[in-house]
């Protein structure tokens, strides 16, 4: 059996971000990106006190919980009441949603798929997929992203509210 302190540290570390979740991000730097929707919206990327990366959208925000590994990046993300994320698809990595608070409805290639917390599901590369809060309450979750590449660039939007492309 594998022991030693640094084995504790991954878990510690989530679990200190899962304690902490209802707390909004102390934000220690700030920038904004070019506005990829509406005229007018913007999106605000920052650092939270933690050096994670802290971006608010209009349909919520998320928080990068672990981006140091080539092959997989995990997201905190929250999705407001009566807000969705666009419908999309991307080439190069697949997602596995872990929720964590509220009801998620989950649309994968036109198949609605109605989550609550401790239930997941997965998204393979090139389905199109969204997720949809229809409550009265934040709907939060995990994804996990795994694959070859995890920019913003490899979305592309087949619906938005939002007016992003």
């Amino acid at each position: 059996m594998l022991q030693g302190p640094h084995l504790r540290e991954p878990v510690d570390r989530i679990n200190e971000d899962i304690k902490h979740r209802d707390e909004p991000p102390k934000v220690v730097q700030c920038h904004y990106l070019k506005p990829s929707f509406g005229e007018g919206e913007k999106v605000v990327s920052a650092l939270d006190s933690y050096g994670r990366e802290f971006d608010q959208r209009p349909w919520g925000n998320f928080t990068v919980l672990d981006d140091k590994s080539p092959n997989y990046k995990v997201k905190q993300i929250v999705v407001l009441p009566d807000k969705r994320l666009s419908y999309q698809v991307h080439s190069q990595r697949s997602e596995h949603w872990f929720i964590l608070s509220g009801h998620a409805t989950a649309i994968v290639d036109g198949v609605t798929h109605e989550l609550d917390p401790g239930q997941s599901i997965n998204i393979g590369i090139g389905q199109a997929h969204r997720c949809e809060n229809r409550g009265t309450e934040r709907v939060e979750f995990i994804e996990i992203q795994t694959g070859t590449y995890f920019g913003e660039d490899d979305i592309v939007r087949l619906e938005d509210d939002f007016g992003r492309r």
